[in-house]
């Protein structure tokens, strides 16, 4: 549930997997404005939904209507993925979650340094996963200062590691001993001419970089990490392993993530 959703590909991904598991299941992209998000709600209980997503403009303003939310969640203060208890609706995040599952399979978090570029959402989501996940420290890379003071407020305070927010004023040039390096920005989605403003000099090949978009799924930003000898890991990987989160976590089964970016391989024509 979002607006808009149009063009979301995420009801593409899921049935392909539903068809793929043999589940006789339907996962529906609804438009929903927020005035109707609590009788939409209110509907999903009533017809026995096992869960959703929910996008740009309720991730927050769900909260209210869900019986708990996950530790993650709370943390987070946003949802995006809510499944079926006895007397409700459950939040996760499954932002961070998806992220850094991707990640694992390039590095392990756990004691490396990272910098994440944004402050946003999915920035503040993927933030908290990496703190849950041992992360040694986390810069966080924000034009804004309010927003980007209290994610590393959040992050030292109640995630308990190690972080600092550092004004992104023009381009920015990466510390030499960074050993992850995150694009949380939107910079770059459905723009291929984009460049997240990060000087491409300071990258070492010692750095794994990601980025969260997945369209284009090369970005520049990528495509100058990879020259410089980098390992890169592109937003798809996320979407997929997001997808793969909420579909065990509705029903109980575990997808092919190969027949996930397949779908979406083909759902955005690359």
């Amino acid at each position: 549930m979002g607006q808009p959703v149009a063009g979301n590909p995420s009801q593409f991904m899921m049935e392909r997997s539903f068809a793929a598991a043999g589940l006789d299941w339907r996962y529906l992209t609804l438009e929903v404005a927020p005035e109707d998000l609590a009788a939409a709600v209110a509907g999903m209980k009533a017809m026995g939904f096992r869960g959703g997503n929910f996008t740009i403009p309720h991730k927050v303003a769900v909260i209210p209507y869900l019986t708990r939310l996950t530790e993650a969640a709370e943390l987070m203060g946003a949802v995006n993925c809510i499944y079926a208890e006895e007397d409700g609706f459950v939040g996760e995040n499954t932002d961070g979650k998806g992220f850094v599952s991707a990640l694992k399979e390039v590095i392990d978090p756990a004691e490396k340094k990272i910098v994440l570029l944004g402050a946003g959402g999915a920035a503040r989501a993927i933030a908290v996963e990496l703190g849950l996940n041992k992360a040694a420290s986390i810069e966080v890379v924000n034009r804004d200062a309010s927003r980007g003071r209290a994610l590393a407020e959040l992050l030292s305070e109640r995630v308990g590691i190690e972080s600092k927010w550092t004004p992104w004023n023009g381009t920015h040039g990466l510390a030499e001993d960074t050993d992850i390096v995150i694009n949380g920005t939107s910079i770059g989605l459905c723009d291929g001419s984009a460049m997240v403003p990060v000087d491409p000099s300071t990258f070492r090949e010692s750095m794994v970089v990601a980025d969260v978009i997945f369209n284009p799924p090369q970005t520049l930003f990528l495509q100058a990490a990879e020259e410089a000898g980098c390992q890169t890991i592109d937003g798809l990987g996320m979407l997929v392993n997001q997808g793969v989160i909420g579909f065990k976590i509705w029903t109980g089964v575990d997808p092919d993530p190969t027949v996930m970016r397949e779908a979406l391989e083909e759902y955005l024509g690359i």
